[in-house]
């Protein structure tokens, strides 16, 4: 008899716990949503707040430019830092973010050779290609090549890190009869 009236009693304990356990995961879940949630959001905002690229190469001013993906991790990781220097070189340089996926941007893809993502290129205010950087890079890294961009004596610099997105053939582009394009 007397485990029968224990037995009500640890069921009850236990929704207990558990109502409990999922209130904290939803309370923490609203109350750092943006730590979850800002790489991603910063990476649909970057096309939202990008200089049409043709405006960038031809208003005097240096260029940085990113290729990305949201889908791409590493895009996502760099993200925050991306973030941190447009907002503090914007006033001085362009800033334009083009999505691979959008077909609209296949052109430059294709002129800049961008098989891996993210990639940065850093353009002096003629238009002249200075630095290319590939894959996951540290925001000290990308500054300096910022910082370079004003100097006289320029040669090309290319930096690759193996971290980065393979970009894939992407079969949207691929028209056949059933998809109107």
């Amino acid at each position: 008899m007397q485990s029968e009236s224990r037995e009500p009693l640890l069921n009850k304990n236990l929704k207990s716990i558990l109502v409990l356990f999922v209130a904290f995961v939803i309370v923490s879940f609203i109350f750092f949503r943006n730590v979850f949630f800002q790489s991603t959001y910063l990476l649909k905002s970057f096309g939202e707040l990008s200089i049409d690229p043709e405006i960038a190469f031809n208003n005097n001013k240096p260029t940085f430019l990113e290729f990305y993906a949201e889908w791409c991790e590493v895009c996502k990781e760099m993200a925050p830092s991306v973030s941190a220097l447009k907002e503090e070189y914007e006033k001085d340089i362009n800033f334009v973010f083009l999505n691979v996926d959008n077909q609209k941007w296949g052109n430059y893809i294709r002129k800049f050779d961008v098989n891996g993502i993210p990639q940065v290129n850093l353009f002096d205010r003629k238009g002249n290609l200075i630095s290319t950087l590939i894959g996951k890079q540290e925001e000290i890294k990308i500054k300096d090549s910022i910082d370079h961009l004003d100097r006289e004596a320029k040669s090309y610099e290319e930096v690759l890190n193996t971290e980065f997105s393979v970009i894939n053939k992407n079969k949207n582009y691929v028209i056949n009869p059933r998809s109107h394009g």
